[in-house]
């Protein structure tokens, strides 16, 4: 048996697990974990397999991380779980919701989900790759780090986030951060699909996101059943660390919804 993945834990109550980006690691959760856990949550943030000190996983594919997603939610013993994934954490909880939609009692997607074209994936992928293949001829993850969260941030971002944000991708390690930016490219769950998912969906996007745009996150929305799409202004790609405030209180008032049975 593989062994589970690496999570930071806090709070009691209905658990709430948070999926990370390829981009960072449990920490870009960090306000969230408070959040949650102060409003009587359990909240549960992975290092995605390769990532902190979770075990890496062969193959590295969208199947098996979203397995050991819902193992872990297994081993929690919770019960049906809200899973709330950013950017290519959105891709593996939207698998795990796919692969087993009574283990997922309610889905957050922030700044992530299936591209739409090749070209979105493309525009998401290559500044990243030709970031770290920089790192070849000299620099490290921070200077990765130092280079890129900028250049995806909105204006309107909390400067404390953008150095969480900074901060976490500088501690991927480098062939970890490799492999899911190759793996990206592949989530393969299209419209038809992702029609037939029963299970209430918040989209959380920034309107700055030059990684995930408004465009897509609204177009996903409507592929959803059962969806429903928030902008926030001058917000990039970390919805979550650059506007904390609107972004877990509208996560907060999802969470409460009574669910309402069609």
């Amino acid at each position: 048996m593989a062994l589970l993945p690496t999570f930071t834990t806090l709070g009691s109550g209905p658990t709430v697990l948070l999926l990370h980006d390829a981009d960072g690691d449990h920490v870009t959760f960090a306000p969230q974990v408070e959040t949650l856990a102060s409003a009587g949550y359990r909240a549960v943030a992975w290092d995605m397999p390769g990532y902190g000190r979770s075990a890496p996983i062969e193959p590295y594919t969208f199947k098996a991380l979203a397995e050991s997603c819902l193992a872990l939610a297994d081993a929690l013993q919770a019960g049906p779980v809200a899973v709330v994934g950013h950017g290519m954490g959105a891709m593996v909880a939207l698998e795990a919701a796919v692969r087993r939609p009574a283990q997922v009692r309610r889905l957050v997607l922030c700044a992530g989900g299936p591209a739409l074209d090749a070209q979105a994936a493309e525009d998401w992928v290559a500044p990243r790759l030709q970031a770290l293949q920089a790192l070849e001829s000299g620099g490290g993850m921070q200077q990765l780090a130092d280079t890129l969260v900028p250049r995806f941030v909105g204006t309107g971002a909390l400067p404390e986030g953008v150095r969480l944000a900074s901060h976490a991708l500088s501690q991927v390690y480098p062939g970890a951060y490799r492999r899911a930016l190759e793996a990206l490219t592949s989530f393969d769950r299209g419209a038809a699909v992702l029609a037939r998912l029963p299970v209430p969906t918040l989209l959380v996007g920034g309107d700055s996101d030059r990684c995930t745009p408004p465009d897509a996150l609204q177009a996903l929305a409507h592929v959803l059943p059962d969806a429903e799409y928030l902008r926030l202004p001058h917000v990039g790609h970390w919805p979550q660390l650059e506007d904390p405030d609107r972004f877990d209180a509208a996560l907060l008032e999802f969470l409460a919804r009574p669910r309402v049975l069609h």
